[in-house]
């Protein structure tokens, strides 16, 4: 998805018309200074975890982990299961200690596919922020998250902890914040800017003034200058640079589904739409999308395999984002998901409705056929995701929330649930969740990865949660997994990440979700409206 105008502004921007980041995110307001959090301590000691390490490791506990100022300093085991924890553990010399007695801990989380909101639907950076914090999302990429210029300023105060919020990663689209880019030589000249002005990647959409020639000549000026890469390959570029193509280049990754199956069609190199299909029309747009499962080769044909095998030995990244197109194959259930009555605000909640013009509200004539065939080409997009990983390919976890009905951090728990359909077994999940994607991060500046891992040296960036998540992802959900309760015999919500650890700083998640919560009621209260499925 594309942050948002309207529609047509959308798409004009796409096509060159207009830069999309300064028409719709000149108005997001930055977070205010961090008042939430407590930390960093000299010395703090977790105590009583099993640890999920993300490293593909099975679970182990319990463990103590030792944690000076913003790195893990030591994992000391405490006991034996089964058994009373041992007496008098080590150290003893903690500043501060948290009592996690039983719970599980994670690596942070890593959102590969984020935007900020605009100022119509969500103006407030800090809602976002909340939203994944309280969700254990300690890292984010923004593609883009706002302008360059906001983007670069709260990423460096990010990291100096003056806000509460996760990582940020600057990916920003082509000639933003400096101008047109519409030539080779320009896409250079771009790239070089940016790599001094504070932004970590380019997020190409493969139209427009953007051709395969300038393409190629970021991408390739982008490894010079340790700049990362990610394209959504569009429908109105893809016949001209598809998926596969993109890898030959150097793309480091693909993101959503635009340019895999257009990479693997059955016959010539386009799809083919209907004679009066209008790229414009959102309903055009989305719901010939699935049309290409027909189109495509066929899982576990020759033709299936090569087209993973280059991609792997190209070295690109797949990012599906899942969650983004969930409604496509379910309208209703993203209508009536649990979090929208006290967690998304209501500007939010119009925006999402069906809508000629807002980008992505194209329901408006959704038919069960178009569920269907969205169905059918999950099952598709699933296992090409599935089998990529099983080959050693990278996969990632991005949720493009705040657009088709997806929250910020819940829809990023539903990508993992995802996942898990997809094929992945929970502890690839968390990998896709964890170091896959601070990997993917950090390769293109030839940096080794600092979070993603919960070990020692590594930066304290962790999920507490008081439930197994290997068992269960719900338990990840700020409203929790609904559950019989086996003593009294009435349902009860239990679940939700306890603490989030960003930088040594202990973030209260149950906190910051009331304080989404008064954000939205209060947003309620001021605009006479409410938030109704």
């Amino acid at each position: 998805m594309s942050i948002r105008v309207t529609r047509l502004a959308a798409a004009l921007a796409l096509l060159g018309a207009l830069s999309p980041l300064r028409a719709a995110s000149r108005d997001l307001n930055p977070a205010p200074a961090r008042t939430e959090g407590r930390g960093p301590f000299t010395k703090l000691v977790i105590r009583g975890v099993t640890l999920i390490n993300g490293t593909g490791s099975p679970p182990m506990g319990p463990v103590d982990i030792v944690i000076e100022g913003n790195r893990i300093a030591d994992i000391k085991i405490a006991g034996t299961p089964g058994l009373p924890l041992k007496a008098n553990r080590e150290p003893h010399d903690a500043t501060e200690e948290l009592d996690a007695t039983g719970m599980y801990v994670l690596p942070g989380f890593v959102d590969m596919h984020v935007h900020g909101g605009d100022s119509e639907k969500a103006p407030n950076l800090e809602y976002a922020y909340k939203l994944w914090l309280a969700h254990g999302v300690t890292t984010v990429r923004g593609v883009p998250l706002a302008s360059a210029s906001v983007s670069a300023s709260e990423k460096d105060r990010s990291a100096r902890n003056e806000i509460a919020a996760p990582r940020i990663w600057n990916y920003q689209t082509l000639g933003s914040g400096w101008g047109r880019v519409d030539t080779p030589e320009k896409a250079r000249a771009w790239v070089r800017w940016a790599a001094q002005h504070n932004i970590d990647g380019i997020k190409f959409f493969n139209t427009g003034d953007e051709t395969p020639e300038i393409d190629a000549a970021a991408i390739d000026e982008a490894k010079k200058a340790g700049l990362g890469t990610v394209a959504h390959l569009s429908q109105t570029g893809v016949a001209q640079l598809n998926a596969v193509q993109a890898g030959r280049l150097g793309l480091g990754t693909v993101t959503h589904f635009y340019g895999h199956f257009e990479s693997m069609l059955k016959d010539g190199r386009v799809q083919s739409f209907p004679s009066n299909y209008n790229y414009l029309n959102e309903y055009d747009r989305f719901g010939q999308v699935a049309a290409i499962v027909d189109q495509s080769v066929e899982p576990e044909s020759p033709e299936w395999w090569d087209y993973l095998e280059e991609q792997k030995k190209n070295g690109v990244t797949f990012d599906p984002t899942f969650t983004i197109y969930l409604a496509s194959r379910d309208l209703m259930r993203a209508r009536n998901a649990d979090w929208h009555r006290e967690y998304t605000l209501p500007t939010l909640w119009n925006y999402y409705q069906a809508s000629r013009d807002n980008h992505g509200s194209y329901f408006y004539d959704w038919t069960t056929a178009d569920e269907v065939r969205w169905r059918r080409f999950y099952s598709k997009f699933e296992e090409l995701i599935d089998d990529y990983q099983k080959i050693g390919g990278r996969v990632t976890t991005g949720s493009d929330s705040g657009f088709i009905y997806q929250l910020y951090g819940f829809g990023y728990i539903q990508e993992l649930e995802l996942m898990q359909e997809a094929g992945l077994t929970p502890l690839e999940v968390i990998q896709a969740a964890t170091i896959n994607g601070a990997r993917t991060l950090n390769e293109p500046k030839g940096t080794t990865p600092q979070f993603g891992i919960v070990r020692p040296g590594m930066l304290a960036d962790l999920v507490i949660v008081p439930e197994n998540p290997l068992a269960n992802f719900k338990v990840l959900y700020g409203t929790g997994r609904l559950r019989l309760n086996p003593t009294t015999g009435v349902q009860e919500r239990a679940g939700g990440v306890r603490w989030t650890i960003k930088d040594g700083i202990i973030y209260d998640a149950p906190a910051l979700l009331a304080e989404v919560r008064a954000m939205v009621a209060r947003s309620k209260a001021e605009n006479g409206v409410t938030v109704e499925p």
